[in-house]
């Protein structure tokens, strides 16, 4: 297999605190020898464990960008013991969009792991940070949010795992984390994301949904702030005391916490964010955008539990997702 074209403008193994660049040769019309220029900044000290923190990784996603941001321009190398690598528009071409998948070569990057030396460009920064900067760390935090489409409670989420005692890591460090909800998420298509590589190759997982609608607030930026600090505490990075507050404990167990739309429409929600639901009780209504006179289809919770995600646009497409009913540990 090829060499991966991408190189580091900064060094990973010296002390100190870098800011620059991966830098992937990228030859288009507007710019025949032009590069994709994704930031990075990588802040080290001494000997002890690597933190890996990423965002961007769907570029509509705002809280861990931003969060990671301050971070960088802020965390001190007399700050921490080990190394911390900051990556916050890991999927620059489609953050610098506000898209969700890459507007190069229309590939959603969480969905393209481990990706390829000689591939498309998101397959390219794929294979060079699963084979690069995945190998480095000890614990791997990805920042998510709904984006444009999607919003959710805000939660941090680690997943259930073949390998237990990978498992019970990954879950104490999302509970230091501390997001106000804490979730042990299943995938419904977890082929090719991140979250994958990074629990293949053994690492310590920790990712987040911390609101959506193609924005971000005060409070959601907050939560990955203190995420932040918490998660480098929790690895021996930095030192202090997590601050723990109270925290909702979920569960997605299987796919009957999912409800799709089975028809296009306008969709008319019958209960908020956080709403407690019972099965079989009506969550939304999708209304015909075409006609009048005609009744709604509706859809009923599956089973019973909290709605912790919703569909944010108001016209909904058949196949679209409309809710998700975690359950209360």
């Amino acid at each position: 297999m090829s060499k991966n074209p991408i190189s580091a403008t900064i060094p990973f193994d010296e002390d100190g605190a870098h800011h620059g660049f991966l830098k992937l040769p990228y030859s288009r019309d507007d710019s025949a020898w032009g590069s994709v220029m994704i930031p990075i900044t990588v802040v080290a000290n001494g000997h002890g464990p690597t933190a890996l923190l990423t965002g961007g990784n769907h570029g509509d996603e705002y809280e861990g960008p931003i969060a990671l941001q301050d971070l960088a321009a802020s965390l001190r190398p007399d700050d921490i013991k080990g190394r911390v690598i900051i990556l916050p528009m890991m999927n620059l071409p489609a953050f610098s969009k506000g898209l969700r998948c890459s507007p190069i070569d229309g590939n959603n990057m969480n969905r393209s792991f481990p990706g390829r030396p000689d591939g498309t460009v998101t397959q390219k920064i794929c294979h060079y940070i699963a084979t690069e900067l995945v190998p480095m760390a000890d614990i791997v935090l990805d920042f998510h949010s709904g984006g444009r489409t999607l919003d959710f409670l805000p939660f941090a989420a680690a997943h259930v795992l073949d390998n237990k005692a990978q498992e019970r890591d990954c879950m104490a460090a999302m509970q230091a984390f501390n997001a106000p909800y804490s979730v042990r998420m299943l995938e419904i298509d977890n082929v090719g994301m991140f979250d994958t590589e990074v629990e293949t190759q053994g690492k310590v997982f920790v990712t987040t949904e911390l609101g959506g609608a193609g924005t971000s607030t005060a409070r959601s930026v907050a939560i990955a702030k203190k995420g932040i600090r918490n998660l480098l505490i929790h690895a021996g990075i930095l030192s202090g005391t997590i601050e723990l507050s109270e925290t909702v404990q979920l569960d997605m167990p299987d796919e009957s916490c999912f409800v799709f739309a089975e028809t296009a429409g306008l969709i008319e929600y019958l209960v908020d964010l956080g709403d407690v639901v019972s099965e079989g009780q009506p969550i939304a209504r999708v209304w015909p955008s075409d006609r009048t006179g005609q009744q709604p289809e509706t859809l009923k919770a599956k089973r019973e539990g909290i709605l912790t995600a919703r569909h944010v646009p108001g016209l909904i497409k058949m196949g679209d997702f409309v809710g998700l009913v975690a359950v209360q540990l």
